[in-house]
């Protein structure tokens, strides 16, 4: 086995869906290395292409998978990967397809390296998105490619990342489809054709191209220079009491912090063990404490009935003298006597009376009785005593009320005094109590007191310290972040200039490039046993045939062989050469219409065997194809490659794991 370095470019390490609760994790590491091949397997409508495109989603695709069990579940997408050997974090959020992605340098396990940096999704070409980021690890940033190849003054448009994952994702849709190079989509195709030409650098007007791209990275170094120029002459000016340059680092400080803490905490406990002989002091001083806090409630509690109860003595006192004054009213004034017509204001002849059973005023009909007329019986048909106001019987109620209050209040008034006196006492028993306790424990606590403070003290300067040293780390690390920037371009351009000064003739060289991946082409079908296997090659315009005739001629198998022979042919050639290409290939149902998914193929299926393409990718990667990565989604691989089975989904309560969201069981996800 062929041992090499990795290879630039970005590998999968993880994915990890974010819940509320909960994680969902599919780990592509072996040994916290990165798998040559992995495979997620499982039963169809479990989750398996939602992988890919969840991948592919933390890549910068616009959509991620909208499944129910995914919208209720997933608040976040997070992709481990390694962006030119080094690991990275990449996180974007889940329901309305975000804007922004945030990288930040490390794990998902381990604590980050440095702070997250908000890169956006749109536009791709801008210097900041994540586009530029990743094809920057594949050596493509600042690339542009012509909307009309055949006209130099043509408009160009950024090579965006999206376009590159056409050479390194190949979903299901694509496998076995007529329009596999998008022959129904002319922009689409065109731009594919330009991609491929661009990875293998062997596009037309390479000269023009690299030129734009050197003066384009020249502009952006010159930026981050001012930028980095800018960064340290503020770091300069915020020098303090630690320099920068030698601070400790602050998980330093926050070692020393710990320590004080369990110092204290031991201090804590000696001081508890040295004062052990005064317990019963303690238990004393306890329970005069308890006394005295219930005579001070006790005294509330009469103070305040007291406060309440001289009002409402006012209250009945002042209800008893009107009620007083209602009789003597009563007394006074006949409320009986109408000597005067209420009408027209003339006296009247003679009293109310009643005649022949009605009023002599109103001449209402009266009810029958003999009773002299009243006003108490002329308020109403139904007038009875009951609506009277009996003043003697209210007045003799208030007096035994005002006097059961006055009672109440003299006895609250007498107990007032003793209550007083004996919360006094309590409060003053409370605080010999303390006054004995400190006594006694002073000489012991003392010396643990100061040096508590001393702790304290030294915990206060190491926290001032910790606070600078974060501070000069933050510094240091936009420093840092600068001084890479500067590097990295200034490493692209120096790369760009030899590549202009090794520039040959673009049309020889592309037919080179195209004859070798035309030949793997052939190769890999010959592998796989095809049937009746002749003239397999990949045409100037990439378009792969078989027989003589195009492989939009072929038969439903035929063309998932067809087409994927022409995705790995790609693939290989790149990762042999050293070209731009990203490095990682997935690759969703390889055995369409060869036994799963879709109509069979009988003729294809029976001659063609699964393991040939899972034994010559193996074999592969374990050679010339050392440092690249390869994921499939299969729902049955063959049993040579279940080592390298990282998930399998089996969509049964009583085989765990369900599927990608496994405690959603007995709902309908993508395959």
């Amino acid at each position: 086995m062929i041992t090499m370095q990795p290879l630039p470019g970005i590998r999968i390490r993880r994915l990890r869906l974010a819940g509320i609760d909960r994680t969902y994790d599919v780990d592509f590491r072996d040994a916290q290395r990165v798998r040559p091949l992995s495979v997620v397997a499982g039963a169809f409508s479990s989750g398996k292409t939602a992988v890919l495109e969840f991948i592919a989603y933390g890549l910068g695709a616009k959509r991620h998978p909208r499944h129910p069990e995914v919208l209720r579940k997933v608040r976040s997408c997070l992709l481990e990967v390694e962006l030119s050997g080094e690991p990275h974090v990449i996180e974007r959020s889940v329901g309305e397809p975000s804007k922004v992605a945030y990288v930040r340098r490390g794990t998902l396990d381990n604590p980050a390296l440095s702070n997250a940096e908000s890169r956006p999704i749109e536009p791709a070409g801008a210097p900041d998105s994540l586009s530029s980021l990743l094809l920057g690890h594949c050596k493509l940033e600042g690339v542009q490619l012509r909307e009309a190849p055949t006209s130099r003054e043509s408009r160009t448009d950024p090579l965006s990342f999206r376009d590159l994952m056409a050479l390194a994702f190949l979903p299901n849709e694509r496998v076995a489809d007529k329009h596999f190079l998008f022959e129904n989509q002319f922009m689409k195709r065109h731009k594919l054709k330009q991609v491929v030409d661009v990875v293998f650098g062997v596009h037309d007007d390479r000269a023009v191209e690299l030129g734009q791209r050197i003066r384009e990275l020249g502009t952006r170094l010159s930026n981050a220079k001012a930028e980095l120029a800018g960064a340290r002459a503020f770091v300069q000016e915020q020098r303090g009491p630690i320099d920068l340059r030698d601070a400790l680092t602050p998980q330093a400080f926050h070692f020393e912090l710990a320590e004080i803490a369990e110092q204290l905490q031991a201090l804590d406990h000696q001081a508890q063990a040295g004062t052990a002989f005064a317990a019963q002091l303690r238990r004393e001083h306890q329970q005069a404490a308890q006394t005295s806090r219930r005579a001070a409630a006790v005294l509330r509690d009469c103070e305040s009935q007291l406060a309440r109860m001289l009002p409402l003595r006012a209250q009945y006192a002042d209800d008893l003298l009107k009620l007083g004054m209602l009789a003597e009213a009563r007394q006074l004034f006949d409320p009986l006597s109408v000597t005067t017509c209420p009408a027209c204001l003339h006296r009247l002849a003679g009293p109310p009376s009643r005649t022949d059973g009605q009023c002599s005023l109103c001449h209402h009909t009266l009810p029958e009785g003999e009773e002299p007329l009243t006003l108490g019986s002329a308020d109403s048909e139904h007038g009875t005593d009951e609506n009277r106001l009996d003043v003697a019987a209210e007045i003799r109620s208030t007096k035994a009320r005002l006097k059961e209050i006055t009672t109440y209040i003299d006895e609250l008034d007498a107990s007032l005094t003793e209550l007083k006196l004996h919360a006094e006492d309590a409060a003053l028993a409370e605080q010999h109590a303390a006054a004995a306790l400190d006594e006694a424990t002073s000489p012991a606590v003392s010396p643990y007191l100061a040096a508590r403070d001393s702790l304290q003290r030294r915990r206060e300067e190491v926290l001032r310290q910790a606070q600078h040293a974060e501070n000069a780390a933050k510094l240091n690390e936009g420093i840092a972040k600068r001084v890479a920037t500067v590097e990295r371009h200034e490493a692209q351009i120096a790369g760009l200039r030899e590549e202009l000064d090794q520039l040959g003739d673009a049309a020889r060289d592309r037919d080179r490039v195209l004859a070798r991946i035309s030949g793997r082409f052939g190769e890999l079908l010959h592998q796989w046993r095809y049937p009746k296997l002749s003239q397999p090659f990949i045409d100037s315009n990439l378009t792969p045939h078989v027989r003589g005739d195009s492989y939009q001629e072929a038969s439903s198998g035929a063309r998932t062989l067809l087409t994927l022979a022409w995705q790995l042919a790609v693939f290989e050639v790149a990762i042999e050469t050293s070209a731009a290409h990203p490095g990682f290939l997935m690759i969703d149902s390889p055995q369409k219409n060869l036994g799963h998914g879709g109509t069979l193929d009988s003729t294809i299926a029976d001659a063609v065997a699964i393991d040939d393409f899972y034994r010559h990718l193996t074999a592969w990667l374990a050679e010339q194809g050392a440092g690249a990565q390869v994921i499939v989604v299969d729902n049955s691989p063959p049993d040579l490659v279940e080592d390298c089975v990282v998930v399998r989904y089996s969509r049964s309560e009583d085989r765990p794991p369900y599927g990608l969201i496994e405690d959603e069981v007995g709902t309908e996800e993508s395959s």
